[in-house]
């Protein structure tokens, strides 16, 4: 059959076509879309390669044209300086606790042999804190690196994963929060509406998680694996606040507690994420988190593997661009 014949065939189509690229998002709208009956299975695919040549300079991604960005120097690592070093003013965390996030996850990408910081370590946090200052609070170390890299994830009815070679993994729930044009304009902790008074830029993807959790009926004690999006230090101890796992100021203490480490009750971002593993573009990174995700539920990881790992929270963006996105994955069909 020649391929000219074969796009006419019916079984290629016609198709579901969703112009969502972000990651999570797209992952819950086919999720939707396989709900609702208009789809079956649904392909996600992404991948980026030959966008940064500029080395000199930071990525492409991170460097906002928006008049009312680039006029003050308003690239990325600044915009989530901004907000790390509001939450240091106000609960008094400190660049050593940021540091200790950024050794964990860092180790983990040491650890992982196909990660880009394969090898390169181990990391202390002394050594992130003597790495030279990108943008105050936040040192080389504490910061998302660039490479090239892909993504897949195939999603289907339950009753047809069954049926399947590979172990199913289930979405159980899943939510997005968005404050704004992300990298348009200077993110502001206290941006936020008027439904709660929690419910602010600072904590961006609050509410999304507890969409997912309540989806689930499930609370963060119920998570065993915390794939969160790592764009830089801070945000893990961000997102524990977040999302409920400890309260407002203690995000620093939380992490340094041991809870966050291989072996602890809540590991991170186990495959060192864009820290340490690989930073493939906007829609790479945001999916990379999903992956690990279903590894870790799956038992394969080939490093960091949690055991017993049955339910994953797995997170994208972050306060500085002003949006985050929550799923939950679980081992059993709920």
């Amino acid at each position: 059959m020649c391929i000219r014949d074969s796009l006419y065939q019916s079984r290629n189509g016609p198709m579901w076509r969703s112009m969502n690229a972000l990651g999570i998002p797209a992952l819950l709208e086919g999720a939707m879309a396989i709900a609702a009956g208009m789809a079956t299975t649904v392909v996600f695919a992404t991948g980026g390669a030959g966008s940064y040549t500029q080395r000199a300079s930071t990525a492409p991604w991170t460097r906002p044209t928006n008049e009312f960005v680039a006029a003050y120097g308003m690239f990325t690592a600044a915009e989530f300086a901004l907000m790390a070093r509001r939450h240091m003013h106000m609960y008094g965390t400190t660049a050593e606790q940021m540091a200790h996030a950024a050794a964990i996850v860092r180790n983990n990408g040491h650890a992982h042999p196909d990660a880009v910081y394969s090898g390169r370590g181990p990391f202390t946090a002394e050594d992130v804190l003597a790495s030279r200052m990108v943008a105050d609070p936040f040192h080389l170390l504490e910061c998302a690196m660039t490479s090239e890299g892909g993504a897949g994830v195939v999603l289907t009815r339950a009753d047809r994963a069954a049926d399947l070679p590979g172990t199913p993994v289930y979405i159980l729930g899943g939510g997005t929060d968005y404050y704004g044009p992300a990298y348009q304009h200077p993110p502001v902790w206290d941006l936020g509406g008027n439904q709660r008074d929690d419910l602010v830029a600072g904590y961006v993807g609050r509410r999304a998680a507890e969409e997912a959790l309540a989806c689930a009926g499930l609370g963060p004690d119920d998570v065993d694996v915390c794939e969160f999006y790592d764009p830089f230090s801070f945000e893990i101890i961000r997102q524990f606040e977040a999302y409920g796992f400890c309260g407002p100021g203690e995000g620093g203490d939380y992490v340094t507690s041991g809870v966050i480490e291989p072996g602890g009750r809540h590991p991170v971002t186990t495959d060192g994420g864009t820290m340490s593993f690989s930073h493939g573009g906007a829609a790479v990174q945001l999916l990379q988190r999903v992956l690990r995700g279903v590894e870790q539920l799956r038992g394969t990881c080939v490093s960091m593997q949690a055991p017993g790992a049955e339910v994953a929270m797995c997170t994208g963006g972050g306060a500085g661009a002003l949006f985050t996105d929550v799923v939950l994955l679980g081992k059993e069909r709920p």
